[in-house]
C-alpha cells in the first residue's frame, strides 16, 4: 500500500514546491523561487516513471498531476515573472500577459488528458518546460528588455496550445529495482539548488530554452519543403502556360 502511494507523494511534493515558489518570490527571493520550480520539474518527471515501475498508475494520480502542474508550472512561473519584471508596469498589458500564461497551461493540460499524442511526441510545448523557461528567464530581467520578456511570455503561452510537436522522453523509464535512487536524486538536487540557486537556475535555462525552440524549428523545417514544392509546381505551371502561348 505504501509503495502504491509513492507516485502521488512525489506529485504532492511537486505541488508543494510550486506553492513555496510563489511565497519565495513575494518575499524577494526570485532565484530560490525559480529553483523550486526546477526541482518541481524533476519531481514531475519521475512521478509517472515511478508509477509505471511500481505498477501504480491510476486516474487519481493523472488528475492530481495535472492540477499540480497548473500551480507549479503555470501560476508559479507567471507570478515569478510578474513580481520580478512586470510589477512596476501596473497596467492591463502586464496583468493580461501574466494571466494568459497559466490559462494556456491549463488548456494544454486539459487537451493532453483527452487527446492522444503522436507516438514519441507531445502536441504543444509541455507546461513543465514552458514554466521552467519562464521562471529562469525572469532571472535575466536586468539584461533583457521588458518588451522581449512580455513577448517571450506570450510566445511560450502560444507554444503550449499550438499543434507543434515536441519530443516525448516518457519512454525512458525507471526499473523497479532502481526506484530507491529517486529520493537520493531529489535530495541531491535540492541541496545543489540551495547552494547554487542563481548560477544553477541560469545554467538550466539554456537546455530548457533549446527544447522550447527545437519544436518551433522542426515545425518551420517541416513546412519549408511544402512551400518549396508549392513554388516549384507554380513555376512549372507558369512555364507550361508560357510554352503553350503562340509565338
Amino acid at each position: 500500500m505504501i509503495a502504491k502511494s509513492i507516485p502521488s507523494l512525489l506529485t504532492v511534493g511537486n505541488l508543494f514546491l510550486g506553492v513555496i515558489a510563489i511565497i519565495l518570490v513575494f518575499n524577494d527571493n526570485p532565484g530560490m523561487a525559480a529553483m523550486m520550480v526546477l526541482v518541481a520539474m524533476l519531481l514531475d518527471g519521475v512521478d509517472g516513471r515511478v508509477a509505471r515501475a511500481l505498477n501504480a498508475q491510476s486516474e487519481f494520480g493523472k488528475e492530481l498531476d495535472s492540477l499540480s502542474d497548473v500551480i507549479s508550472f503555470g501560476v508559479a512561473p507567471a507570478f515569478i515573472m510578474y513580481v520580478v519584471a512586470f510589477q512596476d508596469l501596473n497596467h492591463a498589458l502586464a496583468w493580461t500577459t501574466t494571466a494568459i500564461f497559466p490559462i494556456c497551461g491549463a488548456l494544454r493540460l486539459a487537451r493532453f488528458n483527452v487527446v492522444a499524442s503522436s507516438p514519441g511526441y507531445f502536441i504543444g510545448l509541455p507546461i513543465p518546460a514552458a514554466g521552467g523557461v519562464l521562471a529562469t528567464l525572469a532571472l535575466f530581467k536586468d539584461d533583457i528588455p521588458l518588451s522581449v520578456l512580455l513577448g517571450s511570455m506570450l510566445l511560450l503561452s502560444f507554444l503550449m496550445v499550438s499543434t507543434i510537436r515536441y519530443p516525448n522522453f516518457k519512454k525512458v523509464g525507471i526499473p523497479r529495482s532502481a526506484v530507491w535512487v529517486v529520493p537520493i536524486i531529489v535530495v541531491v538536487s535540492v541541496v545543489l539548488g540551495l547552494l547554487f540557486e542563481n548560477q544553477l537556475s541560469k545554467i538550466l535555462f539554456v537546455p530548457l530554452l533549446l527544447y522550447a525552440l527545437y519544436g518551433l524549428k522542426k515545425n518551420v523545417d517541416r513546412r519549408l519543403p511544402k512551400s518549396r514544392k508549392r513554388r516549384a509546381l507554380e513555376k512549372e505551371a507558369e512555364e507550361k502556360v508560357n510554352n503553350e502561348k503562340p509565338a
